[in-house]
């Protein structure tokens, strides 16, 4: 804010939280909220007053322990507010959407529970999707690519800029973790040839777990993290510095979650003959945050063994697609790249209870504090995707990430890879 501007007006939360907590301690009657001061001055409240962490708890405390006196009209109309929020009903949102948002290209996926945001360009994206975001659905974005620096994220700059690097390896057939020289899941990216092989002479399924991630993505890769960052879909909202982004803006008393970037690169399950859609490269788990994924590069498999372009293609067709995805899937100029399953947050409970009754129809002990999700053991097959439909009502939401696409998942929401 300009220097001029009065401080106790709040140009920050932090700032917002001491000018209000302030006010309350002096028991001021223009705090601007409706809620009665906390404490008051003199010995009752100490003589180093209170310390900031429980200003917050204050605050809260207040408005449990205090009523509005009868005389004192409140100064945030709660009815006002409520009122002009959407129903929760997803046909009357898109009803209103298509009214009030004709000047942005948009289409609804997956039985109208995924917003698809077609031009990355508009900057009036944001406006549809906090309406989308009010009803914790997905949200996905396309041609992010076109405003990246694509010769950063190929497999074989990764590869000679960071090849001698070790890092965590995971055989997504076997679960098992290996120590090892990045260069060599970099060599087998495009190149079946030199994948590794497992014990029975299958070519391995590997994964480079989360390497870089946070501070070391940022430190150990700065051109790459400044692409990626002026390359995020609706700024507002996953920029660090985005107006909406409310972690980015929170006290530093606060403990933010892991807000990354991490790089998660895997190879493809789909491109090899003996795909049988029973792995993928991420089981299926919950995010404690809000997560943005964003498919920066899409390898195209070659050697022995390899499927073609079409029997690819035939692949993503056996899947429950959508129409408007099986349509694009026709368009020559979509490179797709990997297959989301995703379900809502409210459904994890059923997702757990029908986990554990497949783990117990299948002979494995099923432990009190074990946790199907969070333990991340289960990818969920097309035969159990039925079965969760049939017998618990779960209906699965199938999403085919294209070369450029960004997905964005609410926080709680279920998925895998």
């Amino acid at each position: 804010p300009p220097a001029s501007q009065n401080n106790e007006q709040g140009s920050t939360l932090r700032d917002l939280l001491t000018t209000t907590a302030g006010k309350l301690r002096l028991g001021s009657t223009d705090a601007g909220i409706a809620f009665a001061p906390v404490y008051s001055t003199g010995a009752a409240s100490g003589k180093s007053g209170r310390s900031m962490p429980n200003i917050l708890d204050d605050i809260i405390a207040s408005v449990v322990e205090n009523k509005i006196p009868p005389n004192r009209a409140p100064k945030i109309n709660v009815k006002s507010e409520i009122k002009d929020e959407p129903k929760d009903d997803k046909n009357c949102v898109q009803d209103e959407c298509s009214n009030r948002y004709s000047d942005i290209q948009y289409s609804w996926i997956c039985d109208k529970h995924v917003l698809w945001l077609k031009d990355h360009k508009n900057s009036n994206n944001w406006k549809l999707f906090k309406e989308c975001w009010k009803q914790g659905r997905p949200v996905l974005v396309s041609g992010m690519h076109k405003k990246m620096n694509f010769s950063l994220w190929k497999a074989e700059s990764i590869s000679v800029d960071f090849g001698n690097q070790q890092a965590d390896i995971l055989n997504c057939k076997d679960s098992i973790i290996s120590n090892t020289n990045v260069k060599e899941f970099w060599d087998g990216f495009e190149d079946v040839s030199k994948r590794q092989k497992v014990k029975n002479g299958e070519t391995a399924l590997l994964k480079l777990k989360d390497w870089p991630s946070g501070e070391d993505f940022k430190a150990m890769m700065p051109a790459r993290y400044e692409d990626l960052l002026k390359s995020l879909p609706l700024p507002e909202y996953c920029s660090p510095e985005g107006k909406l982004n409310l972690a980015s803006h929170l006290p530093g008393f606060f403990v933010r979650p892991d807000l990354g970037p991490r790089l998660c690169s895997a190879y493809g399950e789909h491109a090899i003959l003996w795909s049988n859609h029973d792995i993928g490269t991420t089981n299926l788990h919950i995010e404690v945050s809000d997560v943005v994924n964003i498919l920066v590069y899409v390898g195209i498999a070659k050697g022995n063994g390899v499927l073609s372009k079409s029997g690819v293609l035939k692949k993503f067709e056996e899947e429950d697609l959508d129409d408007l995805l099986r349509k694009r899937l026709k368009d020559s100029s979509e490179l797709p790249g990997a297959l989301w399953h995703i379900y809502a947050g409210k459904d994890a409970d059923k997702i757990r209870e029908f986990l554990q009754k497949i783990a117990k129809e299948q002979g494995l002990e099923v432990l009190p504090e074990h946790d199907p999700i969070r333990d991340q053991s289960w990818y969920v097959n097309k035969k159990l995707r039925q079965r969760l439909l049939e017998e618990y009502g779960v209906k699965t939401c199938t999403v085919i990430q294209f070369l450029g696409d960004a997905i964005i998942l609410p926080a709680g929401a279920l998925h895998q890879v």
